[in-house]
């Protein structure tokens, strides 16, 4: 997370070494300190810092309390895991409920079932669930137990060995060689450069897989260099999660010298195109930067589970009601026949056999308790109330369902050969609710991939006549010219090129030289030089290569160095000092005296170039809104220059091109002096150093000759426009949350269609907490009061605001018509303020009004705190997508977390419910199989209170006509079988295989997708409905046969029996008329379902020890049983048939107005095809 509150550090250093170079440093050190030392001073006193004594490890941790190296990302320990892993599953309120059963049923009076036995189900349950937890927790443990094992370079006897990383301490010098990861944040000493610059790659932190440039300071790498041994001490701030910031001062005799962010290495990154780098442990283990922003893994449970718990609830309170009638009920009847108790059935209190038994008494323990614990046995009679069942078929049917995710061949990414991934079985039904989704920009929304499409030079506008590769012009002028091959070729201009080679000298000739010589010379770009396996950084292989590939921290930037190669200007050597480009076949080295980066503020970047002839210039390319109001005074030319590129700029906004203008101009000998004074002294102190570097590039960066402008393409994932396009006409917000620059996050919302032309941006840059809390004020102040409101209301409603229109100028907020639709973009640096200053009431009435948001420049717990921001404030379901470690964190925190297979690692997808492969198979990911297992999972837990509560009430009703006494009809297997095997795989058949509509429907018209979020197939108002039909189908089952059969003498075994079968035929019914997609499966599985409760009666009635011995032959045999099974059937769903009739007709929803379209639309095509058939 970035924060506000960065404390100040500083370094001591010894240096021993007798060499000049290293001197000579100093010296120019100490003529610098004069300069800034009160302010390091005044830092030092104020701030609490963190001492690190150099190579002295048992010192610097003998008198501070510093963290190991040792990590753990493991949940539970050994002691830990059954308790927590207990607490964690009782969250589940139905196995509280059971557990209660289970005790009860400990009791003698109450024993209605074995002690043991009573114990199983839940016992098998927690064991399951508990061995699975266990398993993910063990490979967590071995995965730390892996990382911590791993082994460094550690100075220790004046050697350096190795050591575990676990073992590592703060103070120690660490050695790291090439392509190995840093184990620890370490300060840079020295590197295998003598300039002492080093490349990381920091795809773990940040989700780039650019190359990193870090440096260490030339007072220390020299002495490395040289093999001196160095001491000292460095004061740096204490442990925070600020990943993109570092400041810190080293001394020596006197002499101080700054540290910064570009001085740091930090754990999980790696080192590449470097040799070797040493530096000294400042942070390890849990104190890191990267653990500090690693966030615990949650234990996610389905929304629907957790509304499960309000209906098991309202179930408990409906069984105790049905307990409290039977407790009652038997005791107003006891006391009505307390005198004849013991002639009376069920209740009476002497046996009345033959033998020796005749005349003793029963246990009797009088009516108030025999009321009491005929209370608690109705409990363990009616536990079946709620069904544990519920939760394991629920289990497997997320199973099936996940089988079919995975088999999906639609979201089969066939350029990595990676299939979607089922990595977490509990929310599979959320994919199916989601309202909000934050998105990471590189790698899951993009490929991370730029190329260069237009350019504006001097007033003309070149790339309508794009050359590719086989282009016998572009051979013409390239290929005899210069040796370099890119690493992907680009297709170039033929009228660009054949300008840049003309023998002119005018002034088109000259801006267009100096145009690519910016692009190639104003950057931050690392050249790598491969020929055949070797590769090479130097100049001293320039007859070595081949291939040329650029590495930098913005790919914008790569993008624009590598089109100044294709025309010709090839940047193949940097140091710091110097770079040199090849000019056509020409080496122009020029010195690099200084150079301002890009920051959110200037919207620029500028070098200051000294070249052979002692001409200096300054170079800056930037944002159009920044770089026109500091061009020189635009008389003549220039001002036909200045129109025209503003009138190209707009064509290549339009079309979603990211651009840039780029402008020079010369520097005077006093200039660049005055210039050099104030750089060295600003980039030296400690306070307000980024504001002095600021007014320092205001020098020279002003009176700027205009050169012209790029346009670049970002290159998108296959399909992601569309896939974005759907999910919002779904009615799902989509926010973008990446660590880039706001204008390169407004350039990417343009082109994947997240921001409309038409959109009102209000954009939030705060550099302090009161200027946070003001813009957010003035925001809502002048747009909410207006129309955000209405917006957000019919959010579902509006489609048209993805409409082409004029694209304005990057990071300006423009007034747009009334009403227009509102996209907040708001900075990492705000959020530091908002997230932690108690502004996220106001961010958030700001955010959700909003159509879209975009948050740059966010550090990873950041993204998990926007995440957190709607999740604890709003039920809406989350979801967060991304590809990078960066991006770990805020996957944890949504609902659902999706992790893309891509090129930046597998910590997310290891952190992740599901993985895929690309960004665009989101969409069907949540269209359909979302919207399949949200419909699919509701109606099978409805299904299930209703199967489960019809057959208690049909108990209920019995025990209301035999003196209110617990005694059952039907036998305890047939009570057992009824959830486990007579009505059970039905269930399963269809929670996995019904479809209420076809994919194609479903992508068609992405507004079917609402019912998930809106929670029709699952509410309080459906519970009801469903419990209301349940208690009319459960006296129409009790009394039609006791209708029926009152003047027969059949016994109370053969209603038993006939109850068994009409239950289990009228729930499968039920089922059936259900079913939205018949299949042979689920043919087989309803009417299986009832042949094979045939077959299990038959075989339990032809057992003589059982007291329903032969009831079913006696029954069947009988035309009144049958007639009474289908009377039962019609009687019982009649009103349920009547009332779906009617709702469809007069009241449809969305899904089945589009199932009848679907329907209508097949028997059209059959009926079309007949036709053909029959006319050919």
């Amino acid at each position: 997370m970035e924060l506000h509150n960065i404390n100040s550090n500083s370094s001591t250093f010894e240096i021993s070494g007798d060499s000049s170079r290293v001197q000579e440093k100093l010296n120019k050190s100490q003529r610098l300190r004069h300069k800034s030392v009160q302010f390091e001073d005044n830092l030092l006193h104020d701030d609490n810092p963190r001492l690190i004594y150099i190579n002295e490890p048992k010192k610097t941790n003998d008198k501070y309390e510093f963290s190991g190296n040792e990590i753990r990302t493991s949940k539970y320990t050994f002691l830990t895991f059954l308790p927590k892993n207990l607490f964690i599953q009782f969250h589940r309120v139905a196995y509280l409920y059971f557990l209660a059963i289970a005790a009860l049923n400990q009791l003698p009076p109450l024993a209605v079932f074995g002690r043991t036995v009573s114990l199983f189900p839940l016992l098998f349950v927690l064991s399951v669930t508990a061995i699975k937890d266990g398993y993910e927790d063990w490979r967590r443990h071995r995965s730390d137990r892996n990382e911590n094992n791993r082994e460094a370079l550690v100075f220790q006897s004046d050697h350096f060995r190795p050591k575990k990383w676990k073992k590592i301490q703060a103070g120690e010098v660490v050695k790291i060689c090439a392509d190995e990861t840093i184990p620890c944040d370490m300060v840079l000493l020295g590197t295998s450069d003598p300039s002492g610059i080093a490349y990381i790659q920091t795809m773990n932190l940040d989700g780039e897989s650019n190359l990193k440039t870090r440096y260490a300071r030339q007072e220390t790498a020299l002495a490395v260099s040289e093999g001196c041994m160095i001491s000292g001490l460095i004061r740096c701030e204490q442990p925070n999660r600020n990943i993109y910031e570092f400041t810190a001062n080293m001394e020596s005799n006197c002499h101080k010298f700054s540290l910064s962010q570009s001085n740091i290495i930090l754990r999980g990154c790696q080192l590449k195109n470097t040799d070797w780098v040493i530096g000294v442990v400042v942070y390890a283990g849990q104190e890191t930067k990267a653990m500090l922003n690693s966030a615990a893994s949650p234990s996610k449970r389905s929304k629907l589970e957790s509304y499960m718990n309000r209906e098991t609830l309202w179930l408990s309170i409906f069984l105790l009601v049905m307990c409290l009638v039977v407790a009652v009920g038997m005791g107003l009847w006891l006391m009505r026949h307390k005198d004849r108790l013991d002639y009376l059935p069920y209740y009476r209190k002497t046996y009345l056999t033959n033998g020796r038994d005749n005349g003793k008494k029963y246990k009797y323990y009088g009516i108030p308790m025999e009321a009491f614990f005929s209370f608690l046995s109705s409990i363990i009679v009616f536990q079946i109330m709620i069904p544990i069942s519920l939760y394991i078929t629920m289990e497997l049917v997320r199973l099936g369902q996940s089988y079919f995710m995975i088999e999906d061949k639609h979201m089969f990414d066939s350029i990595s050969g990676s299939r979607f991934q089922c990595r977490s079985l509990n929310i599979n039904e959320d994919l199916g609710q989601i309202r909000y989704i934050f998105s990471d920009k590189t790698g899951t929304l993009t490929e991370n991939k730029m190329e260069f499409r237009r350019a504006s030079v001097y007033g003309i506008n070149y790339g309508s006549s794009l050359l590719g590769d086989n282009s016998l012009l572009e051979e013409n002028f390239t290929v005899h010219r210069r040796k370099w091959k890119l690493k992907s070729e680009i297709a170039v201009d033929s009228e660009l090129m054949e300008l840049l080679h003309k023998d002119l000298s005018g002034d088109e000739r000259i801006a267009a030289h100096e145009f690519f010589l910016t692009l190639a010379a104003c950057n931050t770009v690392i050249p790598i030089i491969t020929r055949g396996t070797s590769t090479c950084t130097r100049s001293e292989f320039d007859d070595c290569g081949d291939t040329i590939n650029y590495q930098g921290e913005s790919p914008d930037e790569q993008a624009l160095v590598a089109a100044a190669s294709a025309y010709g200007y090839t940047l193949f050597e940097r140091t710091s000092g110097h770079i040199v480009i090849d000019v056509n076949g020409e080496n122009l080295r020029l010195d690099v005296l200084g150079l301002h980066e890009f920051d959110s503020v200037r919207k620029r970047m500028s070098v200051v170039i000294r070249f052979p002839n002692n001409a200096v210039k300054v170079l800056v390319k930037g944002a159009d809104t920044s770089m026109f109001s500091i061009l020189a005074d635009d008389f003549g030319t220039d001002g036909r220059v200045r129109r025209l590129t503003q009138s190209h700029l707009c064509e290549f906004s339009s079309q979603g091109l990211r651009t840039l203008v780029v402008a020079a101009r010369d520097l005077t000998e006093a200039e660049l002096e005055q210039w050099q004074c104030m750089y060295e002294d600003a980039s030296t102190s400690l306070i307000d150093r980024a504001l002095k570097l600021r007014q320092t590039a205001t020098l020279i960066e002003s009176n700027l000759k205009l050169l012209g402008a790029t346009a670049i393409e970002d290159k998108l994932q296959d399909g992601v426009p569309e896939a974005i396009e759907s999910l919002r006409q779904a009615g799902i917000k989509v926010w973008v949350l990446t660590g880039d620059k706001q204008e390169t996050a407004i350039s990417i919302g343009l082109s994947c269609k997240l921001l409309a032309i038409d959109m009102q941006q209000i954009i939030i840059n705060g550099n302090s907490e009161d200027e946070c809390r003001n813009l957010l004020a003035d925001a809502k102040a002048k747009y909410l009061m207006k129309s955000s409101h209405k917006q957000n209301n019919s959010f579902e409603r509006e489609n048209d605001y993805l409409e082409s229109g004029n694209t304005k100028p990057f990071g300006v907020c423009y007034a747009g018509k009334e009403g227009a639709p509102l996209a907040l973009i708001i900075d990492g640096n705000s959020l530091v303020y908002i997230l932690e200053k108690e502004l996220e009431s106001e961010l958030f009435d700001l955010a959700t009004s909003c159509k879209v948001v975009l948050c740059c420049r966010v550090a990873p717990l950041q993204k998990a705190g926007i995440v957190d921001l709607i999740k604890t404030r709003t039920d809406d379901m989350t979801l967060a997508i991304g590809d990078g470690a960066n991006d770990v964190s805020m996957i944890q925190m949504a609902d659902v977390g999706v992790g893309i297979c891509g090129q930046e690692g597998r910590q997310a997808v290891m952190a992740s419910d599901f993985a895929m492969g690309q960004f665009q198979f989101l969409k069907r990911l949540l269209l359909v199989h979302g919207h399949w297992n949200y419909q699919r999972v509701g109606y099978l837990v409805l299904y299930n209170f209703y199967r489960n509560a019809v057959f208690v009430l049909m108990l209920f009703w019995y025990i209301l006509c035999t003196a209110f006494s617990t005694t059952s009809a039907l036998t305890d297997l047939s009570s057992v079988f009824y959830s486990v095997i007579y009505t059970s795989v039905p269930t399963m058949v269809v929670g996995v295989l019904d479809k209420d509509l076809s994919h194609r429907t479903l992508l068609k018209y992405p507004k079917l997708y609402g019912a998930g979020y809106r929670q029709e197939a699952y509410n309080l108002q459906l519970f009801w409905i469903t419990m209301l039909d349940t208690l009319w189908q459960s006296l129409v089952l009790f009394y039609i046969p006791l209708f029926i059969y009152k003047e027969s003498t059949i016994d109370i075994w053969s209603m038993g029996s006939l109850w068994t079968i009409a239950v289990v035929v009228l729930v499968n019914v039920h089922l059936a008329m259900d079913i939205q997609r018949w299949v042979f499966i689920t043919h087989v599985a309803i009417w299986g379902s009832i042949i094979i409760t045939y077959a299990c009666m038959i075989v339990i009635d032809s057992i003589p020890l059982f007291p329903n011995y032969w009831t079913i032959y006696h029954l069947a045999k009988t035309p009144s049983y049958w007639l009474t099974i289908l009377l039962i059937n019609i009687v019982a769903l009649l009103p349920r048939f009547l009332f779906k009739v009617v709702h469809q007709i007069f009241w449809p929803s969305d899904i089945q107005i589009a199932r009848e379209a679907e329907i209508l639309g097949k028997h059209h095509e059959e009926s079309r095809s007949k036709e053909n058939q029959g006319s050919s």
